[in-house]
């Protein structure tokens, strides 16, 4: 079977009457747990950001706390589930601001972690990784937000 584009996709969407829609999206959101998120923020999350950014936030601090300090191996592995769990909130919304916010407090939390980042490569990688990802994300946005972020990318040194 070949996959429609987009563009057809949505010609075939416009021409449905809205109980059809409905019914799709329905079935679209019982297949998979990531349609039904996106689904979510879509519906309720998307009208307010800043409050969407401030639940994700929540949601990492609860996933920091479970970070095993004492082993780097184990660490790593929680580190990256967190980033994970940013970057697919940061997709849903589509939005630079977010993904750079998201980064930056994960950035802040590992530096204010007990965790060694200095002794061990991989987490320095990531740390860098990141950095990069926010520089490159900041390059996007206007250039007053640009100013604002790249004071906070500062703060983190």
């Amino acid at each position: 079977m070949k996959t429609a584009g987009l563009n057809e996709i949505k010609k075939e969407l416009e021409g449905l009457p809205p109980k059809q829609v409905l019914e799709l999206c329905m079935r679209l959101a019982k297949h998979k747990k990531e349609n039904k998120e996106l689904l979510t923020y879509l519906l309720y999350e998307a009208g307010n950001e800043s409050a969407y950014i401030k639940n994700i936030k929540e949601d990492a601090d609860v996933l920091f706390t479970e970070v095993n300090t004492s082993n780097i191996f184990f660490a790593k592995k929680t580190l990256r589930k967190i980033l994970r769990i940013l970057n697919k909130y940061s997709k849903y919304s589509g939005s630079k601001q977010t993904e750079t916010e998201l980064l930056i407090y994960f950035c802040r939390k590992l530096k204010e972690s007990e965790l060694v980042i200095e002794k061990s490569q991989v987490l320095i990688n990531m740390y860098e990784r990141q950095i990069l990802k926010i520089k490159i994300s900041i390059s996007k946005m206007h250039e007053d937000l640009q100013y604002d972020y790249l004071k906070e990318l500062e703060g983190l040194g």
